[in-house]
């Protein structure tokens, strides 16, 4: 059985991380109060991507999980501006998260999810949504970006 690690599992690691780092390595603090406040309108902005997507695919009754196939191209709300919100919406958070903890070693967990995520998932869902979708999606990925 081939049971391959979600997106939302990657996510949990790196929000470990990100904080852990914070703690046992924190290096320079860089952000300080007021301005590390503004990392809740992001952490705020991410979950109001993932709640808002999630919603679409159960409206639409499709599958959110990877590598699955999809029985409809989503157009609509935050698909408008990013073509992944829900990952965008993780990146989201965990940037917030390193913003209000304001050292820099935080950082590195939103990076390196940025990084995972596009290789070991957008790639291949952008095939399979191409595969399903023709033209269609060809055309939605000419209109709108990956990420922003």
């Amino acid at each position: 059985m081939n049971k391959r690690i979600l997106p939302p599992t990657y996510f949990l690691l790196f929000l470990v991380m990100t904080i852990g780092l914070h703690f046992i390595l924190p290096i320079k603090k860089f952000i300080n109060s007021p301005f590390n406040y503004l990392g809740i309108l992001l952490i705020g902005a991410g979950i109001w991507l993932n709640l808002h997507a999630d919603k679409l695919f159960k409206n639409k009754q499709t599958t959110v999980k990877p590598f699955e196939e999809s029985s409809c191209l989503i157009e609509e709300g935050p698909f408008v501006f990013s073509r992944n919100p829900m990952y965008l919406g993780m990146a989201a958070i965990l940037s917030g998260i390193s913003v209000c903890l304001g050292s820099v070693t935080p950082f590195i967990g939103p990076v390196l999810f940025f990084i995972i995520i596009n290789f070991k998932f957008i790639n291949e869902e952008e095939i399979i949504l191409e595969q399903t979708f023709g033209q269609d999606f060809l055309e939605y990925k000419k209109r709108v970006r990956r990420w922003l």
